[in-house]
């Protein structure tokens, strides 16, 4: 993508990512408890994707979430933003579904697809990273034939004072710490993700 003519916002979001993509799943599992890998899993199982069928896995990074659609027998086309986060899905793309995933580069504003050309979409952190979620939200669906699932995984902010002290004591020193451990821009998302989780669920409090 043209990164001169991007929003901050999306300038921004492409920086975080440029340094992560090496350890990006091993890190995700570490930082959320091991909560990553298994909320992935619970929104392929709701999505319940069939032998034949077309998904589109939007924000796909490193290809988990396409890797796993996959398995089940779909056909899936993993879309992101990110170069350097398609490098890895494609080193890492295991030689049996090859011929059962397609990636490309592209935003999820503006997808390179006709409508209603997929059975499914799944998308994972995504809404943070967009100047307008609700006309990307709309976007994504204007993809998806009528009667399609779409499913998506995102951060929540606890409700309840208490947990939510906790969820703050977490988000703000034990993310950044544990960036620290592996490398700087580890650290940088770290100091990000705290305050953006909450500001995004402070403003979409539906989503």
């Amino acid at each position: 993508m043209d990164t001169a003519a991007a929003s901050p916002r999306k300038r921004h979001a492409l920086e975080l990512f440029q340094g992560l993509p090496r350890h990006y799943d091993q890190m995700g599992a570490v930082l959320s408890f091991g909560q990553d890998p298994r909320w992935r899993d619970a929104m392929v199982r709701a999505v319940d994707p069939r032998p034949g069928q077309q998904i589109l896995d939007v924000a796909t990074g490193t290809g988990m979430v396409a890797v796993a659609l996959a398995r089940r027998g779909a056909q899936v086309t993993g879309l992101d933003q990110s170069e350097a986060m398609l490098g890895v899905a494609r080193a890492h793309l295991p030689a049996e579904l090859a011929g059962r995933i397609t990636l490309v580069t592209g935003e999820a504003e503006h997808l390179p697809f006709a409508d209603a050309s997929f059975d499914g979409l799944t998308f994972t952190y995504l809404l943070r990273y967009v100047d307008d979620p609700a006309a990307t939200m709309r976007e994504l669906a204007r993809v998806v034939k009528p009667g399609g699932r779409i499913g998506m995984v995102e951060f929540a902010v606890p409700r309840r004072a208490r947990l939510r002290a906790l969820w703050r004591v977490h988000t703000k020193l034990g993310l950044p710490l544990l960036g620290r451990l592996v490398s700087t821009a580890w650290y940088d998302v770290g100091r990000f993700l705290g305050p953006n989780i909450e500001q995004f669920h402070d403003t979409q409090p539906v989503i």
